[in-house]
């Protein structure tokens, strides 16, 4: 009788098999089953970082038109920034900060020495660009914006991923977009803000989508029917094209994903290779 071995010597070929071969067959082993309102609940992240890509861009818009003062977009940035800062410390009860180690008086001096960096850099930022045509700025902004989104961490587990260069892809496009405004504070203003937008406000959501679901999901509608309404006062076939592209990211896509997850049809079985799951370490030594 043949048996799976090669280390006796048997009367049959090497390539043969008997009617035994197909008993270990195995369809999907590790498939996952997606639920459409969990997948709906994640794809959030995404939406979230599309309107504040968005929001940025419009905010940019209005202070370049002079329909924005760059003293109030401070101030209400500066305000909202408080407003998230305690409510981060509240979702998790200062957890997160014991955890880290920092104290307040250590948030307060990175944030004020951020603050005078930036202001006193200002100038130079202003006239960075200044040997750089308009359109490629322009250019260059929206390929590092893409960039940001691409490279963004929405949770999944992928070599793509890389925060780090998400966020020095995002504020690059802002500085770009800064030196096309009129002053050197409008420039501080700006990357302030982008600061804002790209690194404190995703980590606020992580902690709401962590700790208050519900209220995430309220967060996010409410910040996508924000940056409509803004995109809306700027161009209305823009904000109809914005909107399909929520839609169809945060339900269509969802939808295909579960639909597609049926026709899935992974086979294992003798076949595969074989997995090395003893700790080989010694042999390193």
């Amino acid at each position: 009788r043949w048996q799976k071995v090669l280390y006796e010597r048997q009367p049959f070929p090497d390539n043969y098999v008997d009617q035994r071969f197909l008993e270990e067959l195995r369809k999907n082993v590790h498939a996952r089953r997606y639920r459409y309102r969990a997948v709906v609940f994640q794809s959030g992240a995404v939406v979230q970082q599309l309107c504040s890509v968005c929001v940025f861009v419009l905010t940019w818009w209005y202070m370049d038109a002079g329909m924005l003062s760059p003293q109030g977009l401070f101030g209400a940035a500066l305000l909202s920034s408080l407003l998230g800062y305690v409510l981060c410390d509240a979702l998790d009860g200062g957890a997160g900060r014991r955890e880290s180690g920092r104290t307040r008086w250590a948030d307060l001096k990175s944030t004020l020495v951020f603050g005078a960096f930036t202001y006193g850099f200002s100038p130079v930022l202003k006239t960075l660009t200044e040997s750089i045509s308009t359109d490629t700025i322009y250019a260059m902004s929206a390929l590092m914006l893409l960039g940001h989104l691409i490279f963004f961490d929405y949770g999944a587990n992928a070599a793509i991923v890389s925060s780090t260069l998400s966020l020095n892809m995002a504020l690059f496009a802002s500085v770009c977009l800064a030196s096309r405004l009129p002053r050197s504070l409008h420039a501080f203003v700006m990357v302030t803000f982008a600061m804002q937008i790209f690194a404190l406000w995703p980590m606020l959501q992580k902690k709401l989508k962590a700790q208050t679901p519900r209220c995430y999901v309220g967060v996010t509608v409410l910040f996508a029917l924000a940056a409509l309404a803004g995109l809306a006062t700027v161009s209305s076939v823009g904000a109809v094209l914005f909107a399909l592209l929520l839609l169809a990211i945060s339900c269509l896509c969802p939808y295909c994903l579960i639909r597609l997850q049926l026709l899935k049809d992974n086979i294992h079985g003798p076949w595969d290779e074989a997995e090395i799951k003893e700790d080989l370490s010694r042999f390193l030594m």
